[in-house]
């Protein structure tokens, strides 16, 4: 057990590239003693905690052109474009299922992290104190986009994107102590979000959250704060207080990508950087 934090960026479809940098740490037997994940960066973090590996890559390459799985349908009779009903349910009980006895007794600590619509502050929901269904409703809520998902309720508390207010949680496990941290991004060196959001998009989101002006607050900032974070990852980088993971060229690879071949490549550049990057990661972590 690395007695460090290892931190999951979110990206939807782009964390492919994460599944493939988990399942080089997985197939290593390198295993971290705290996980958190943002959005996707949650749902690949809930596979390394239950140690199976190609099964994220899997899942998204197997369903991204199943409508049971992804599809605009899903809005209206599943509650987002992601069907999590199929994803927790026939996937993870029959077609892939997870293996909940390891991901239950797992020693690792593991965090998923969502948005509470009602303040608009990141919220660390962490297994080891919540019932299982609970905690995999914290992990739907943490990638439930805005606008492409319902709201997802959790002990009367209504919850989104961890991304909405917190795009990559490094902070949150130097917080808790942690002076070794290993960051996966989904995007290369240098990369930052447009200031501002489509004004139509922003409004549409405006009107659709009325009722969360917190929320719609972190909305607007959503940007500016993930380039306040990205910069500040990379001081801390350049400092040696981290070690990051990311992608070593540009990203091609939407959110809702339905090309195979291009989730599998990146996959496989995932693959590729953490294996070119092991040496120095250890390193690191065992100075």
């Amino acid at each position: 057990m690395q007695k460090g934090a290892l931190v999951l960026e979110g990206g939807s479809l782009r964390g492919l590239f994460t599944a493939g940098v988990l399942d080089i740490l997985m197939e290593g037997q390198i295993w971290f003693e705290y996980v958190n994940g943002v959005s996707a960066g949650s749902l690949c973090g809930y596979n390394y905690i239950s140690r199976q590996p190609g099964r994220s890559r899997d899942i998204n390459e197997t369903f991204c052109n199943d409508r049971r799985y992804l599809g605009f349908d899903n809005l209206l009779r599943n509650g987002g474009v992601f069907n999590f009903d199929f994803l927790f349910g026939e996937v993870g009980d029959k077609l892939f299922p997870v293996d909940r006895a390891v991901f239950d007794r797992s020693p690792q600590l593991f965090e998923a992290v969502a948005t509470d619509c009602l303040t608009g502050k990141a919220v660390n929901f962490r297994k080891q104190e919540m019932a299982p269904a609970d905690f995999d409703l914290a992990c739907r809520a943490s990638s439930s986009m805005p606008g492409l998902s319902d709201i997802v309720w959790l002990n009367g508390i209504p919850y989104l994107d961890g991304g909405c207010s917190c795009g990559v949680a490094y902070r949150r496990a130097l917080e808790l102590g942690y002076d070794k941290v290993v960051v996966v991004l989904t995007r290369p060196a240098g990369f930052r979000k447009k200031p501002e959001q489509s004004a139509t998009l922003l409004r549409a989101l405006e009107r659709g959250y009325s009722r969360y002006p917190a929320l719609c607050t972190a909305l607007r900032d959503a940007n500016r704060h993930y380039n306040v974070l990205y910069a500040e990852l990379e001081q801390l980088e350049r400092e040696g207080r981290v070690f990051v993971i990311r992608p070593d060229r540009p990203v091609i690879v939407g959110r809702l990508e339905r090309n195979v071949q291009r989730l599998e490549s990146l996959y496989q550049d995932g693959r590729r950087v953490m294996l070119d990057r092991l040496d120095g990661m250890m390193l690191y972590l065992n100075q």
